[in-house]
C-alpha cells in the first residue's frame, strides 16, 4: 500500500508513462536527448504544479487557524528550549520562502516575544514547511523526507536557543524594538466557507509567485538530467570531493527560491551521482539563506546578529549534510 502512495500518488509514476505514451505518439523519441529533456521538464511542471496547488490549499486552510496574533500568544505560554520547539513548529504551517517568514518574525519580535524564538520560527519556517515533508517524500520517500524535516527543526531549536543564550536583543532594530504594537488583531473565528474560500486565495496568489520559478527549476534540472555528464556531478558534488557539502551550501545562497523550484534540481542531481547530504545542504541553503532573504533581514537586526544567525545555519546545514552522507547506505 505505501509502495503504491509513493509510487502513484506522490510520484505519480502513472503521469509519467501517460507523457511518454503522448510524446512517443506525437513522433517524438523520449529516449532521446532532447526527447528524455522535454519528457522530463513536461512531466515534473505538470506533477510540481498539482503537489503546489493540492499543499497550498491543504496548509492555507490549517493556517487559517492560526493568525499571526493567536500564534503568538500559544508561544508566549512556553519558556526555555520548550519556546523553541513550539517556535520552529509553527514555522512549519506558515509560509513558504523565507521572504514571506521575515515580516511575521518581525512582528512577533516587535511583540515582545523571546529572541530566540522567533529566530527558530524564522529558520524553520521556510527550511522545513509541510509543503517541503510532502515534495520531499515524492521524490526521495518517507524515510529521507522525515529525517530531513526532523534535522531542520533540530537546526531551528539549537540556533535559536544559541541566539538566545548570547543575549542579542539590542542587536535589533531600533524601530522594532521600540514597537509597541501587537502583531495583528485578533482575527474572529471563520466559517468553514470563508476559511475555504482564504485557501483558494492563498492557492492563486502564491501560485503566481512560485510558477516562474518551478519552470525555471525544472528547466535547470532537464539540464542537468539530459545534458551534463554524470562523471562531472560525481567529480564534484559526489564522494570523490570531501568538500562537495561545504560547495553545495555556498552555491545554495545566492540562489532564490523556495522548496518547490529546487526539488527538480536535487532530483536531477540524484540521478546524476551527487551525494544525498549534499544535495539536501543545497536545498537548506536555497530556501534558508537566500541571498534576497538576508537583504531584508539585515533591515531588522544589525550586522553582528545578521552574522551569527548566517554562521548558525551554514555550520548546521553543512553538519547535516555530512552527517546524510556518511549515512545514506541506510536511506538509499
Amino acid at each position: 500500500m505505501w509502495d503504491f502512495i509513493q509510487t502513484q500518488i506522490l510520484g505519480m509514476k502513472w503521469l509519467n508513462i501517460l507523457i511518454g505514451e503522448l510524446l512517443s505518439a506525437l513522433g517524438l523519441d523520449i529516449d532521446s536527448r532532447i526527447g528524455s529533456g522535454i519528457h522530463f521538464f513536461i512531466y515534473d511542471v505538470i506533477k510540481i504544479t498539482i503537489l503546489l496547488c493540492l499543499l497550498i490549499f491543504v496548509i492555507s486552510y490549517i493556517q487559517s487557524f492560526f493568525p499571526p496574533e493567536r500564534s503568538r500568544k500559544i508561544m508566549g505560554r512556553f519558556h526555555g528550549i520548550g519556546a523553541n520547539i513550539v517556535g520552529a513548529l509553527l514555522g512549519t504551517v506558515t509560509p513558504f520562502c523565507s521572504c514571506s517568514s521575515i515580516p511575521i518574525f518581525m512582528g512577533f519580535t516587535s511583540a515582545g516575544l523571546p529572541l530566540g524564538v522567533t529566530f527558530s520560527f524564522l529558520i524553520s519556517s521556510p527550511m522545513v514547511d509541510l509543503g517541503s515533508l510532502v515534495l520531499l517524500m515524492s521524490i526521495f520517500g518517507a524515510r529521507i523526507a522525515i529525517v530531513y524535516v526532523v534535522m531542520g527543526l533540530m537546526i531551528a531549536v539549537a540556533g535559536g536557543t544559541l541566539i538566545e543564550r548570547l543575549h542579542m536583543e539590542d542587536q535589533v532594530a531600533d524601530f522594532i524594538r521600540n514597537a509597541n504594537s501587537s502583531v495583528e488583531i485578533e482575527t474572529p473565528s471563520l466559517p468553514v466557507k470563508e476559511r475555504l474560500i482564504y485557501a483558494k486565495d492563498q492557492v492563486v496568489s502564491t501560485f503566481k509567485k512560485v510558477f516562474p520559478y518551478i519552470l525555471i527549476g525544472v528547466g535547470i534540472g532537464a539540464v542537468i538530467h539530459n545534458w551534463i555528464p554524470e562523471s562531472w556531478i560525481r567529480a564534484v558534488l559526489g564522494g570523490r570531493n570531501p568538500f562537495g557539502v561545504i560547495l553545495a551550501t555556498i552555491l545554495g545562497i545566492p540562489m532564490y527560491a523556495d522548496i518547490f523550484g529546487v526539488i527538480p534540481i536535487a532530483e536531477a542531481l540524484l540521478s546524476k551521482g551527487a551525494l544525498l547530504g549534499t544535495i539536501l545542504s543545497f536545498m537548506m541553503a536555497v530556501t534558508t539563506l537566500s541571498l534576497p532573504s538576508l537583504i531584508m533581514l539585515k533591515k531588522a537586526i544589525k550586522p553582528k546578529l545578521l552574522g551569527t544567525f548566517i554562521a548558525i545555519c551554514t555550520v548546521g546545514i553543512i553538519i547535516v549534510g555530512y552527517g546524510f552522507n556518511l549515512f545514506q547506505y541506510l536511506f538509499i
